[in-house]
């Protein structure tokens, strides 16, 4: 098990979400804690740590330490926001 960590930005991006889509996203970001390489996940080009995850047409964009066993989540963006 990966201990999951919101970056107080994630966690802003969050608040912005309806109900319906944060739901979705929360139960996502859960879903690491088990296993931090879903089926689908990316790794992101330019990045030594940074992967994401899509949820409907949102992304989450988050760290992995394998050695210390954390998961960081940094962003909860739309698909067009969420790269700029």
């Amino acid at each position: 098990m990966y201990r999951v960590f919101l970056e107080r930005a994630a966690e802003k991006d969050l608040k912005r979400l309806s109900s319906e889509v944060h739901d979705r996203v929360i139960i996502a970001i859960r879903g690491l804690a088990s296993d931090p390489r879903p089926p689908g996940c990316r790794k992101l080009a330019g990045s030594r740590h940074d992967w994401r995850i899509r949820v409907g047409d949102y992304r989450v964009v988050y760290e992995i330490a394998d050695e210390i066993r954390i998961v960081r989540v940094n962003r909860v963006r739309h698909r067009r926001d969420v790269y700029r």
